[in-house]
């Protein structure tokens, strides 16, 4: 068993058993990038790799973590004046000019979609104080994340001693990213028409990433180029209730390898309905019951895997370790985290399946003695 804060325990249901790096069962694809991967947007499972772990400049999109931070540090819609020195950038653009206001989402937008370096160095200076001070946050994230082969020198991508990724790395990046309904919003967009300027007028801004509209399914993520990084492309795709995320580092061909890849994978992926676990419960406290069933908004979880089966799942449910009454049901009860290989898959709430009026009288066992029962069994296993 496992325990977090005072007043919440997480119990493991199922352990996590060993599973295949990589299986498939089509011709692998010919490819021109240096390194590349496809993973699983579930499980991070590995459907397709070449050289996944090698490190490599990755270009713009390196605006990935720029824009999640961004997305994260909240008042996204709060106007302010850009910092005239971040601004004055080299290469792509979203067109800030000194003296500019503008709004933190606006940024994203400028991030993701023209890639613009204006926009990334303006974020950054407006959450951290600095360029400098940002890239310590991303770096912080990027450990946290285990991201062990990447190092960021820059918020936009342009090069820096030291900057870069593998493909592996910025996939499981990417899927850290799209779990922000915002990001994967904003990132699937072809177009938008966002609001800057002295004073602020609205404009639209064009995705670079042209795959959205010659690949079905397609919804994200973000392009780069420069010259010492070649064409980079990190893509997210979904068919038939399959998802797959698609990266590709110095690859000359990336709108047809990121197609080719995805025909591979979405021939050996496959969706495996879980069953969630249907036996949760907790102790209460002041009820007519001793017990409250808990249970998840859907019996099932679909999730894409490649080589792997339900036995590879793990269940963790986190509720307080037990529960006043009255309770009513349909309450809010706590959460159970699907995790595959120690990866979290999704985290999906957990509801009480029935209610429980609150204590009687004449009740034989007091309030106290119910809380002493419950915490004599949760610390002595």
């Amino acid at each position: 068993m496992k325990r977090i804060a005072a007043l919440f325990a997480a119990f493991v249901l199922a352990r996590t058993a060993a599973v295949p790096f990589e299986a498939c069962c089509a011709e692998k694809p010919d490819i021109s990038a240096k390194a590349a991967v496809v993973i699983s947007a579930d499980t991070g499972e590995i459907v397709y790799s070449l050289d996944p772990y090698k490190k490599l400049p990755m270009a713009s999109t390196t605006k990935i973590m720029t824009a999640l931070l961004c997305l994260e540090s909240g008042g996204l819609y709060d106007e302010f004046t850009v910092d005239s020195e971040a601004v004055r950038v080299e290469g792509s653009s979203m067109g800030l000019q000194e003296g500019d206001t503008v709004t933190k989402y606006a940024l994203c937008c400028g991030m993701l979609l023209p890639s613009g370096n204006d926009a990334a160095n303006a974020a950054a200076v407006r959450i951290a104080g600095s360029i400098g001070a940002f890239v310590s946050l991303m770096n912080e994230r990027a450990r946290e994340m285990g991201l062990s082969r990447t190092y960021f020198v820059t918020p936009s991508g342009l090069e820096g001693e030291g900057h870069g990724s593998s493909a592996y790395d910025m996939a499981f990046l990417a899927r850290e990213a799209l779990k922000n309904e915002q990001f994967r919003d904003i990132c699937s967009r072809e177009s938008m028409s966002v609001s800057f300027g002295a004073p602020p007028y609205e404009r639209v801004l064009k995705n670079t990433n042209r795959l959205l509209s010659m690949c079905d399914g397609v919804y994200g993520v973000k392009t780069g180029f420069t010259d010492e990084a070649g064409r980079c492309l990190v893509s997210a795709c979904k068919r038939d209730g399959r998802d797959l995320i698609c990266v590709t580092l110095n690859d000359r061909s990336d709108w047809q390898d990121h197609m080719a890849m995805y025909d591979y994978g979405f021939g050996c992926a496959e969706t495996l309905e879980l069953q969630l676990p249907a036996d949760i419960s907790a102790d209460t406290v002041g009820g007519a019951s001793e017990k409250l069933r808990l249970v998840p908004e859907n019996s099932s979880l679909s999730v894409t895997v490649c080589g792997s089966c339900a036995e590879d799942f793990e269940y963790t449910v986190l509720r307080p370790p037990f529960f006043y009454a009255p309770v009513k049901a349909g309450d809010k009860a706590g959460e159970l985290r699907i995790s595959f290989r120690g990866r979290e898959v999704r985290t999906v709430p957990l509801y009480a399946a029935e209610s429980i009026d609150a204590f009687r009288p004449e009740q034989k066992k007091t309030i106290s003695d119910r809380i002493k029962n419950i915490f004599g069994r949760l610390f002595s296993r």
